[in-house]
């Protein structure tokens, strides 16, 4: 009987080890999406005001919402700024 249970407990250390590691993958993974989906928010907004009828007159991107009001600039994945890739594509 006492074979048994050290055997199970075996298992369900190794299962709980597992499951840590897949947790803290998913982690990583919801962590890169959440970066991913801001970029691209980041990137529609700047467009849409690039788009607008009445956009800004100098044609330059302006920092407004939620990453203005914390100083975050969203970048490309190359670590440019989203505002300058989008404004180079443009011309």
């Amino acid at each position: 009987m006492r074979e048994r249970m050290g055997k199970r407990r075996e298992e369900l250390a190794d299962e709980l080890r597992r499951g840590q590691e897949m947790l803290a993958s998913l982690d990583a993974q919801r962590a890169e999406l959440q970066q991913t989906l801001l970029r691209i928010s980041g990137a529609l907004q700047v467009l849409e005001e690039l788009l607008a009828p009445d956009g800004p007159a100098t044609g330059a991107a302006t920092a407004t919402g939620a990453g203005a009001a914390t100083g975050a600039v969203s970048a490309t994945p190359a670590g440019r700024p989203v505002a300058v890739a989008v404004a180079e594509a443009a011309s």
